[in-house]
């Protein structure tokens, strides 16, 4: 909430420039931007959705000529219809004419019909949006306008250097994505059978291009347009193609940028999970050696031992792996876990340190008579190491389950891979047993990794909690279990889980493998360095740019969030590395103007679910990847989702109603 002199921001309209009193001024409803960073304040803001006023002196005509000179420079990148390529350029030329002194009312008139038009037929989002706040200063500020024709004089701030104007081109997927990837241009590749710029797109901010676009929980669907429409557009599966071009060509690995030279600048990375290999492949490219140490006997950290091989095959992840050590000054040291005195040293003779070490221990179910050694008793996490590191590379022994009953609890990422992994090693049967509902567990994880599944035959028993363990002679035999229901709060507050009593059950098993969570092990790091903690254990930082309570200590990925997805650690180590990489030459910690913007409008979001949209064909079906059959792939390590032929593609590509928005503001 912020107090504003005047708001059209998405239908709001506050008018407060009569009131001279600030504080009886009304505050706008939606979080804008109204301190831009530190001491920076905002004096307007202008998106989308319309413009927010903050300060009385701002120059509101030439902060609109400013943010049509935006859609000038970024119209380029579609031009694919006259209202667009041209339209645009109308906009800004009769703006700049007006505030450089030169408007007439004829131009006014021009300005509003050129508006209306672009709005109406403009092919993508950019076109009907850009004109909207340009109107609303054409209408609500009508007296400034009229001023500057009537006296032919400029702008106030015409000639004014001292302000920036500051744009961000975003998305309602692109802002969804914890990445921030260019989702729009990764698609329209596609769709222009022009994969290289589709992964070069990618790679701008997710050098694990191959990885996730298989196994990415796509929140970026879940706020996508097109969903208003008819249904998302399959945005994860999109991303692979551009990857899996490269890779069936036996193309040079591409780059989103050239690599600098080396800087003389080194610093140390502790894990080489998803975090640590983004650290070190944005630091690389920025000319910033990086030696990567990893305790597991292969890189990729737990994706490579955690995510099975029907999911995430490791020639495709290897590929993503490649590319990042194929930078000169990159080092990586498997088989080698970091202690606090290699932390000492390392403090010593590294510019920076990023830990980035994950969290690989198991937590507990917290059932009667929960006993770690107990057998049949096996975490999640040893679990899944033993499974994959079998599989892939043939260093662990194989897990033969035939014949047994095993029972997992959770529902995540984590348990999913579990019980599917269980099949495959011959189970018997295969429970999971989640507190929460249906919908919970798709939320969690996706709609596909459930229904998959369930066709592999996974029983799910919801709302439902082990209450104890059974053992003989230390050998788990059974499980007793309580059975919850849903109980709305009659405050209206969340729905609480409440035991319904009399309807415990029990279950024969030979196995129990908790799945609820992980925590991080930060035993390593040495003590008299005092590191912050969240109350999950994990190490506290600012979250923006991921330094600890130490300075040249920086954390990203799980073991500074908790158990995260691969995207959400991809998206803390671009912004880490990026934090790094100018503190290990100025010594000071600080943002990118495109940093700040993407926190602004992530807290302001871009999508809206009320949204009606219009102007587009509706009810073009969702393309649906061909994926293994259930009896061929209950029985095989091959990948489930083949993914989607040349036609299916480009299909799906056309759906994409490139839903561009551009914000500014002027500081």
């Amino acid at each position: 909430m912020s107090k504003v002199l005047f708001s059209t921001w998405q239908g709001e309209f506050i008018d407060n420039r009569n009131i001279t009193d600030r504080d009886a001024w009304k505050e706008s409803s939606f979080k804008v931007p109204a301190n831009y960073e530190g001491d920076k304040n905002s004096k307007i803001f202008i998106g989308w959705n319309g413009l927010v006023v903050f300060d009385e002196d701002v120059d509101v005509i030439k902060a609109g000529t400013e943010y049509a000179a935006q859609y000038q420079i970024y119209s380029e990148a579609c031009g694919r219809c006259a209202p667009g390529r041209w339209g645009g350029r109308i906009l800004y030329d009769l703006f700049d004419k007006i505030a450089r002194g030169e408007g007439t009312q004829g131009d006014v008139a021009h300005l509003k019909e050129i508006s209306e038009t672009m709005m109406k037929t403009s092919k993508c989002e950019i076109g009907r949006t850009v004109p909207k706040p340009l109107l609303d200063i054409l209408e609500y500020f009508k007296e400034d306008v009229d001023d500057l024709i009537a006296n032919q004089k400029k702008s106030p701030d015409y000639d004014n250097d001292n302000i920036n104007y500051i744009a961000k081109v975003t998305a309602p997927c692109m802002d969804a994505c914890p990445d921030h990837v260019d989702i729009p241009a990764y698609i329209e590749g596609v769709r222009d059978l022009q994969f290289e710029l589709s992964l070069k797109a990618t790679k701008q901010t997710m050098p694990l291009a191959h990885t996730c676009g298989r196994v990415c929980p796509h929140p970026c669907e879940d706020e996508c347009r097109r969903a208003n429409l008819d249904e998302p557009i399959s945005i994860m599966e999109l991303k692979r193609l551009g990857a899996d071009f490269e890779t069936e060509h036996g193309l040079d690995f591409l780059y989103p940028t050239e690599q600098k030279p080396l800087s003389g600048k080194k610093v140390a990375i502790v894990g080489a999970g998803p975090a640590g290999l983004t650290a070190a492949y944005y630091l690389g490219l920025d000319g910033v050696a990086c030696d990567v140490y990893e305790a597991l006997p292969v890189l990729g950290g737990e994706v490579a031992v955690g995510v099975p091989e029907y999911r995430m095959p490791w020639e495709a992840y290897r590929k993503d792996i490649e590319a990042i050590d194929a930078l000169e000054g990159v080092t990586f040291y498997t088989n080698t876990p970091v202690t606090a005195d290699m932390l000492r040293k390392f403090e010593k003779e590294y510019d920076a340190i990023l830990l980035a070490s994950g969290t690989r221990l198991s937590k507990k179910v917290r059932a009667k008579n929960e006993r770690p050694d107990m057998e049949g008793y096996w975490p999640a996490i040893p679990f899944l190491d033993q499974i994959n590191l079998n599989v892939k590379w043939d260093l662990a022994p194989a897990v033969d389950l035939t014949g047994k009953t095993v029972v997992c609890v959770g529902g995540g990422f984590t348990s999913m891979d579990v019980v599917r992994c269980s099949v495959r090693a011959g189970a018997e049967k295969v429970i999971m047993l989640y507190r929460r509902d249906e919908k919970t567990i798709v939320r969690n994880t996706s709609w596909e990794e459930y229904h998959e599944a369930v066709e592999e035959g996974v029983e799910f028993i919801f709302h439902s909690a082990i209450e104890e363990i059974f053992d003989e002679n230390n050998k788990l035999t059974k499980l007793k279990v309580n059975r919850f229901e849903l109980v709305p709060d009659p405050n209206g507050g969340r729905a609480q889980l409440v035991k319904i009593e009399g309807e415990d059950f029990e279950i024969e098993c030979d196995y129990l493998i908790p799945a609820v969570s992980q925590d991080a092990d930060l035993g390593y790091i040495p003590e008299e360095w005092e590191l912050e903690k969240t109350s999950w254990n994990t190490l506290k930082t600012d979250g923006k740019t991921y330094q600890t309570s130490r300075a040249g200590i920086f954390a990203a990925g799980d073991c500074e969030y908790g158990p995260m997805t691969i995207v959400n650690a991809v998206g803390q180590a671009k912004r880490a590395s990026s934090v790094m990489s100018r503190y290990v030459h100025d010594g000071k910690l600080s943002l990118l103007d495109e940093e700040i913007m993407e926190d602004h409008l992530r807290a302001l979001r871009v999508y809206d679910k009320k949204e009606k949209v219009t102007g587009w064909v509706a009810g073009l079906p969702r393309e649906e990847s061909e994926k293994l059959d259930v009896d061929t792939r209950k029985y095989s390590q091959e990948e489930v989702n083949l993914g989607f032929t040349h036609e299916q593609a480009v299909n799906e590509a056309s759906r994409c109603m490139r839903c561009y928005y551009i914000a500014m503001v002027a500081v």
